[in-house]
């Protein structure tokens, strides 16, 4: 049995992302295929959802950092969105027959966007240190833990009064980070990430708690250590894994009714009224036309938190156990509609934007400021490892260099280093007619992603800068597919790497193949 749900999982997620949706779509098409088939999930496969949730928020609770969220813009934007979309979906779901506290509930959980795919995005575009991804993620925080309180209040049970006594897990923080410092493998890291969260769940659990909110609060316990990145990273692989059970527990509910179906065709009618608002939500806090654009873009499926928030309420006899396979469904429907609009949300811009520019407010918001080159004749964008070292390099020789670079976090500290770094989206066609390039002689790109970069070099050559543009690359037939976008000409490191490598070889041929070598020896010393 486990073999086989296994296999059918792999197959169906295997052919959602050969078909460019995510492999979520895939795991929950599997549940519903060996529901048809009368299979059913038992202990093991629950046991691995409950799992796949505790440690996907723990790695939520290592990215909850208090900064992030509290700030009028964000909770303004996240807490509007809910209420709006809570006001829609309640009135709904009444007619669909759903109780006033099933249906509030479940209308909230509509609200919700997925955080897996909107992280994904944006880590495919190396985005996350972006003004809109991190509005994005910001946004996602709020959403999360208004979930974590619906799994709280729907968890069931009273709490024992021996529960206040978690209000001094905080003390533990100080031994929890003296702790990491001595943690450097990488097995240890994901075994340590592992068992904070479990025990976590655990403690939580012993006291009449919910566990999920305990595997978050053991997360967001490391919050504010720069390492707390890196066990996300190493518990990533594993979270997936355990993240499949789940999707395939929520499809192994089985198929809705006929009339469900009116209702998910209803909510899924409502996917682009949630964008939308999203986007005039943006405009009102006086963000740019594209960045909002482009965070509610990231925001628009719903989320494996309406899964996970539900699941817990339907155990608990708060909603319809049969209302699962419903949400279940308009996720995966609406993860399949996100996906196309993601790859090709830059075009969807192009086509958009005079349209959506009509909404930009007069003023900007504070993080859009103008960019000033100053006196540079060299503008490196992308101050990553590559970036700084073209950087130092020339002014080393004495040129008037400028970098620039989407992170904030990256830009702050070059500035540290003595750097001068200024902030800029290069994919963005305002950023490029609200700076003078006139003086600028070369504009070398150092980023990792190849859409970004062909983007960025058209929109430069589309705009008439005439200077020329550099671009690191990884691959030859990247470099062809940029010298067609515009490049002067490209770098393709590992590629001179190895022919420097050959002509060192080269050069010392002629060396002797055996060396003899003394090792050399205390009582050598001596003599």
């Amino acid at each position: 049995m486990d073999i086989i749900w296994i296999g059918v999982a792999f197959l169906l997620g295997f052919a959602a992302s050969r078909i460019h949706l995510p492999p979520l779509v895939g795991y929950l098409a599997a549940g519903l295929t060996l529901a048809a088939f009368g299979y059913e999930g038992g202990e093991m496969l629950d046991e691995i959802a409950h799992l796949g949730v505790l440690f996907l928020l723990f790695t939520v609770g290592l990215h909850i950092r208090l900064k992030n969220i509290i700030r009028y813009d964000i909770l303004g934007i996240g807490v509007a969105h809910l209420i709006i979309s809570t006001a829609i979906f309640t009135p709904i779901s009444l007619f669909f027959g759903y109780g006033l506290e099933a249906a509030i509930i479940i209308s909230i959980t509509l609200g919700f966007s997925s955080t897996v795919l909107t992280a994904k995005n944006l880590e495919r575009r190396n985005e996350l240190g972006a003004l809109y991804g991190r509005a994005a993620i910001g946004i996602l925080i709020i959403q999360d833990l208004v979930a974590i309180a619906i799994i709280a209040y729907t968890g069931g049970g009273m709490p024992s009064i021996w529960g206040l006594s978690i209000l001094a897990i905080p003390l533990f923080h100080p031994l929890l980070i003296k702790l990491l410092g001595f943690i450097d493998e990488d097995e240890v890291w994901m075994l340590f990430g592992l068992a904070l969260a479990l025990g976590g769940a655990s403690l939580f659990e012993y006291f009449n708690l919910s566990g999920e909110l305990g595997a978050l609060g053991a997360g967001m316990l490391l919050a504010s250590d720069e390492r707390a990145d890196q066990i996300g990273k190493k518990m990533w692989g594993v979270k997936e894994a355990f993240l499949v059970g789940f999707f395939l527990d929520v499809g192994l509910t089985g198929f809705p009714s006929f009339s469900d179906y009116y209702y998910i065709i209803v909510v899924l009618l409502f996917l682009p009224v949630k964008t939308a608002f999203f986007y005039l939500f943006f405009m009102v806090f006086k963000y740019r036309a594209r960045t909002g654009y482009l965070a509610s873009i990231s925001l628009t499926a719903f989320s494996e938190f309406t899964l996970i928030a539900g699941a817990v309420a339907s155990q608990n006899g708060f909603i319809p156990e049969s209302t699962m396979v419903i949400l279940g469904l308009i996720t995966a429907i609406s993860y399949a509609i996100n996906a196309p609009i993601s790859i090709n949300e830059e075009k969807i811009w192009k086509k958009w934007e005079d349209f959506l520019l009509k909404f930009e407010r007069e003023g900007k918001h504070p993080e859009h400021q103008a960019v000033s080159l100053g006196s540079a004749e060299y503008l490196i964008v992308g101050m990553g490892n590559a970036g700084r070292a073209a950087y130092d390099k020339l002014k080393e020789q004495g040129k008037p260099v400028v970098g620039m670079d989407i992170d904030p976090d990256r830009i702050q500290h070059n500035l540290e280093s003595g750097r001068r770094v200024v902030y800029g989206d290069i994919q963005d066609t305002d950023l490029w007619t609200n700076i003078d390039l006139g003086k600028i002689k070369s504009v070398m790109i150092a980023m990792g992603n190849q859409d970004v970069k062909e983007n960025a070099t058209r929109t430069l050559r589309t705009l008439r800068f005439e200077g020329l543009i550099y671009v690191l690359t990884m691959r030859e037939e990247e470099a062809e597919i940029m010298q067609k976008a515009g490049a002067s000409a490209v770098s393709i490191p590992i590629k001179e790497a190895g022919e420097k490598l050959a002509e060192l070889s080269a050069e010392n041929d002629k060396i002797p193949t055996h060396i003899d070598l003394k090792v050399k020896t205390p009582k050598d010393d001596e003599q």
